[in-house]
């Protein structure tokens, strides 16, 4: 598409001070913090194909395509003109052109095919560059990236489907799986009456044979319904028991997978979410009878990871958007970067991203390493924190943007309604914290693994020292077992998230982001909303890593 030529006078004035469009520039190449992390946590051999798709998903035509695939949201076709049952949901191409440019840079695969040491921290890097563009598709994606090691639990299923996962390659035709190009996979786990609560499961498997079984009920929440097959959960004699369902049945004919109706949510309107039934639906037992819930957490921990960097992604996203505004907007006869406490606005949504971004980037290295105790426990306090950081360092950065960031015709009202959902996902806030409790006592090592990474940086600011000594009494005092340890949750998860936090910014951030992380969100020398940072930051070189032109 070639560039927009606004008419910049008209009739009756003249446009001026407004900001230039925000495009054309690598996401990659443009984000100091991100580029910083992939070489450090020992992703640096991916450094080109992140490059490559920091520039795609710069591209003007990516935000077009965001902005089709948004006001044109999938629509559901239950059944054909003669009455026959269809169940399709049919999305806009736009969506199509995302996931293929998603696909083809591996972002759903690269975690399980680099074939050495920091896949996870590549896939991170792709993925919060991805959300970005639009979140939308981020979904699909992250499920078909975490559902490898849940079908590795049967030999059989991995070597059949794991080829057309991790091939590179988006195939959108609704045709039986093993004629695609490539496939993707969705979840359906939560039912009306369970919620979060997967034990809870009503839906019945009848065993056919041979792993083969016939499910029957609901699934309140099925997301990507057009996926070719589905990790779901269903009762069988032996307990909660893990299942692949396909679109499919072997011989060819389409599988009882009945959508009732597509969810009209605040947010993520790229993407479909359904509320589906089974009606002696054909599907394969992932692992043994009884161990469902332990195979789907197996793949919450990967997802949990996505919806954690996801969140950084998007405070990234929030904070170039800001910036540029402002440097551009003038107010009161002064450029608004100028002035102080835009500044101090600016800095501190910057101070937030900064500090998500190191944490994220540190947690998928645990990932990299299998069994690595840091991970269980730290990728559950990154999931919590950030995104409950998240939806009001939005806000703060639309009101940089005044009455044009409130506008549909900008991107900040859609980032606004999808700041929400990753909070909500995989675990809403009050899970999670009880995760962490549940992590800590029955993790080996995950506790003493935290603690040991807050220590790595023992005297390097004394706001922080006196933070990780006071996490160090509240985690003593949290190992009674009584109804005021749940109570006390999500304070306990919010210590240990600013600690672990300001441990990583001291190693890994810019000075400057670090005194003033320290200095305010632990010394108390902050407000209770962002643009209350103390007088003495620096705030130009924290500014400057939110900047797109100049950048290094």
């Amino acid at each position: 598409m070639p560039p927009r030529a606004p008419i910049a006078s008209l009739d009756t004035h003249e446009v001026t001070n407004q900001p230039p469009p925000l495009g054309g520039y690598n996401l990659f190449d443009r984000d100091p913090i991100l580029r910083a992390a992939l070489d450090r946590e020992g992703a640096g051999w991916a450094e080109d194909q992140a490059r490559a798709f920091g520039a795609a998903l710069g591209e003007d035509r990516v935000r077009d395509l965001a902005d089709d695939a948004n006001h044109h949201p999938p629509e559901l076709t239950a059944f054909d003109r003669f009455g026959h049952r269809l169940d399709e949901v049919v999305y806009h191409p736009a969506y199509h052109a995302l996931m293929a440019l998603a696909k083809r840079h591996r972002v759903h695969a690269i975690a399980w095919t680099a074939g050495r040491p920091g896949g996870h921290v590549a896939h991170m890097a792709l993925e919060y560059m991805l959300v970005q563009a639009e979140p939308g598709v981020c979904c699909p994606i992250t499920m078909t990236h975490a559902a490898v090691p849940a079908l590795r639990r049967s030999a059989d299923l991995a070597s059949q489907w794991e080829p057309g996962i991790l091939a590179a390659a988006y195939d959108p035709r609704f045709i039986p799986a093993s004629e695609k190009r490539g496939l993707t996979i969705g979840m359906a786990m939560t039912e009306k009456q369970g919620g979060s609560d997967l034990r809870a499961t009503a839906t019945r498997a009848r065993a056919l044979g041979g792993g083969d079984y016939a499910l029957t009920g609901h699934k309140w929440f099925c997301s990507a319904p057009m996926s070719d097959a589905f990790l779901t959960l269903a009762q069988t004699e032996g307990g909660p028991t893990c299942f692949l369902a396909p679109r499919w049945r072997p011989d060819g004919g389409r599988n009882p997978f009945l959508i009732q109706r597509l969810k009209d949510k605040l947010g993520d309107r790229a993407n479909a979410s359904a509320e589906i039934e089974y009606k002696d639906t054909w599907a394969r037992a992932v692992g043994a009878e009884g161990e469902g819930v332990r195979a789907i957490i197996e793949m919450v921990h990967q997802t949990r990871l996505d919806t954690a960097l996801a969140a950084a992604g998007m405070m990234r996203q929030a904070v170039v958007e800001a910036v540029h505004h402002a440097a551009h907007r003038r107010a009161f006869q002064r450029p608004l970067i100028n002035q102080p406490l835009m500044r101090n606005v600016l800095a501190d949504l910057v101070v937030d991203w900064v500090a998500a971004t190191v944490m994220v980037a540190r947690v998928a290295r645990a990932f990299d390493s299998p069994g690595d105790p840091f991970a269980r426990i730290a990728v559950a306090v990154a999931k919590y924190w950030i995104n409950k950081r998240l939806p009001n360092h939005v806000y703060e950065a639309m009101e940089c943007l005044g009455g044009n960031g409130y506008v549909e015709d900008g991107p900040m009202p859609r980032l606004y309604r999808e700041a929400p959902v990753n909070s909500i996902w995989e675990g809403s806030g009050n899970v999670i914290c009880l995760d962490v409790l549940r992590a800590m006592d029955r993790a080996p090592g995950a506790l003493d693994a935290f603690i040991a990474e807050l220590d790595a940086t023992a005297g390097g600011d004394r706001h922080l020292d006196r933070a990780v000594a006071r996490l160090k009494d509240d985690l003593a005092a949290s190992k009674k077992t009584d109804a005021t340890r749940e109570i006390g949750a999500r304070r306990l998860v919010e210590a240990m998230a600013l600690a672990l936090q300001g441990a990583l910014v001291v190693r890994f951030a810019p000075p400057a982001v670090a005194d003033a992380y320290c200095a305010s969100r632990l010394g108390g020398d902050w407000g209770r909303a962002l643009g209350t940072l103390p007088t003495g930051v620096a705030f130009d070189p924290i500014i400057d890593l939110g900047r797109i032109e100049g950048a290094g």
